[in-house]
């Protein structure tokens, strides 16, 4: 018992940084609290059974991630969200399918033969579609397929990433993604005509894409043994004030799939993620009952969005992901309104229920001083930067690199 109370006098007396593992430092949020890796911590906050501080989950345009690893002296994407607290990572396959073609305006090819090119704005830029191979056929011939990626180093991949005490994730916010995504490729009107009048070249499409991401998820929980902790996924329900379709298109041509997604996935022992964009209150009890368990990225574009509302109405069946507004808190508030936005959230997860971030990428115009109140008021950002970040290697070029399921 001795023993115990000087090593329980010890670690009380520690300052609020420490460092559990070569990667990491750990931030405590008060005297009593006791260190949690990343995945404990997220781990306990979706269980809702508490954490030392709120899970963090970042999320930043390339000219973002560039400004905040300038303003640190980083060399990597992976510095960066070791220094903002970001408590995810993710593993992927390795793409060993057809070449992916470029073109000579610039352009390139995705996955089901569209086309994307940058539009330059004012301090950034963007990928938008360029041509729209489905915008017009009425047959379907070869489409992407699961085995154009390389599954074999998922776990290897895993077990490095579990050695560091972060949260495991797989897929992205444009993995099965029916309306956005074929909208890419075939134009968002006929897209919403498509699902008014049941177009069998668009469900033909759409069941094509559920397919190659069920088969893609599913051979990547399978390798990983275990070892992934949530599979994400995305779905653009929501316009900035209603949702996109009714209730009875999402009965008859989203709920299916999705619960059967959603089934496989528990059948592995993982979690669902599903990114949604704009308001979709209307479907988040429904997805919870089809098996949604955290819904990303929580956009509040008006009343019925505000996280205190949906945590009250939905707060007791779903994990909420994000939340501080992209489109006016970070972008035009200031950082006292910015940390006082974090701070209602602090009062209202006590134990969990939320893993806090942005409600889409921080975009470009957002001040350095808004994204670091964030972070700073979370807890989960690393104010004195040691050698030990500056000694993580990774990918310099990763920062730039476009996912072809994600495009931001």
């Amino acid at each position: 018992m001795k023993v115990f109370s000087f090593i329980h006098s010890l670690i009380l007396s520690l300052p609020t940084h420490i460092s559990t593992s070569p990667l990491r430092v750990i931030r405590s949020n008060s005297r009593n609290s006791y260190f949690m890796t990343s995945r404990e911590r997220v781990i306990n906050s979706f269980m809702k059974k508490g954490y030392d501080r709120i899970p963090v989950k970042h999320e930043g345009t390339p000219e973002i991630n560039h400004m905040l690893m300038d303003y640190f002296g980083l060399k990597n994407l992976d510095q960066l969200l070791c220094v903002l607290g970001d408590d995810f990572r993710y593993v992927e396959p390795v793409y060993i399918g057809p070449e992916l073609r470029t073109f000579p305006d610039g352009s390139f090819e995705g996955y089901w033969g569209e086309r994307y090119k940058y539009a330059h704005f004012e301090g950034g830029k963007y990928l938008e579609p360029s041509f729209l191979p489905f915008a017009d056929i009425h047959s379907i011939e070869q489409l992407a397929s699961a085995d154009w990626f390389d599954y074999s180093s998922i776990k290897s991949q895993c077990e490095k990433i579990t050695e560091n005490g972060y949260a495991i994730c797989f897929g992205t916010a444009g993995d099965m993604d029916f309306i956005n995504s074929i909208a890419r490729a075939r134009g968002t009107e006929q897209v919403l005509i498509d699902l008014i009048t049941d177009d069998p070249v668009y469900l033909e499409i759409m069941e094509a894409r559920f397919k190659f991401y069920f088969e893609m998820h599913e051979r990547a929980l399978r390798v990983a043994d275990g070892l992934i902790d949530f599979m994400h996924i995305g779905e653009d329900l929501g316009t900035q004030s209603a949702q996109v379709i009714d209730n009875s298109i999402f009965e008859k041509h989203f709920a299916p799939k999705f619960k059967k997604y959603f089934d496989m996935v528990h059948s592995y022992g993982a979690r669902t993620m599903m990114h949604m964009c704009g308001c979709v209150k209307a479907f988040l009890s429904r997805l919870a009952e089809l098996g949604l368990d955290v819904y990303d990225v929580v956009q509040p574009t008006n009343k019925e969005m505000d996280i205190a509302v949906l945590n009250n109405e939905v707060g007791e069946v779903l994990t909420f992901c994000g939340s501080i507004c992209v489109q006016s808190t970070l972008a035009f508030g200031t950082s006292s309104e910015v940390e006082q936005e974090v701070r209602r959230r602090l009062k209202l997860f006590p134990k969990g229920g939320l893993f806090l971030g942005p409600s889409h990428a921080i975009q470009v115009g957002s001040p350095l001083e808004n994204i670091l109140a964030l972070y700073r008021t979370a807890g989960s950002l690393m104010e004195k930067i040691d050698d030990s970040i500056f000694l993580i290697m990774g990918n310099e070029d990763k920062v730039d690199q476009v996912n072809m399921s994600k495009l931001f």
